[in-house]
């Protein structure tokens, strides 16, 4: 069964709170080179539409095609917890868009992050390479929720 929200409503709760649960991401893109996929920790924003914030070097081949495809690069990507059992299995896939942070709202996605990863801010070795790493939002414009406690198959979907 599949609920659809219009895309002038704000994102429901549910999908919010997975989000908000999860802290892994596969990220999906691709390059010159093909599609690619990898996996980078995130921190959710609070508000009605989602805003997921990451970080990655430049000198990635990652941080290279979301960075060639500027202003913002089109991804896929799913978040979901590892060995859940397919009866409880539940996750989220998602499309959007991600573009690279500078300034003031690199300083607020910092802050964001490390309110989520404290063990970032708290090591030195770790602050220092953050202060040379990108930050990076991706805002999802499509975002499906499958959860199977609710019933198998069980999807929920917002568009931005």
């Amino acid at each position: 069964m599949t609920h659809s929200t219009p895309p002038d409503r704000p994102c429901p709760p549910e999908i919010l709170r997975a989000l908000a649960d999860h802290t892994t991401m596969t990220l999906a893109y691709t390059d010159d080179e093909g599609p690619q996929a990898c996996a980078v920790l995130y921190a959710a924003t609070d508000g009605p539409a989602p805003v997921l914030l990451f970080v990655t070097s430049g000198s990635t081949r990652h941080g290279r095609a979301l960075t060639a495809a500027h202003p913002a690069a089109p991804v896929a990507f799913t978040a979901q917890r590892d060995d859940q059992e397919w009866t409880g299995l539940t996750g989220i896939q998602g499309r959007g868009r991600c573009r690279r942070l500078d300034g003031a709202e690199r300083r607020r996605a910092w802050r964001t992050y490390a309110d989520r990863f404290p063990y970032v801010a708290l090591s030195p070795k770790l602050r220092s390479a953050m202060d040379h790493t990108a930050f990076w939002e991706l805002r999802p414009t499509w975002l499906r929720l499958i959860d199977n406690a609710r019933g198998f198959g069980h999807k929920e979907e917002w568009t931005a």
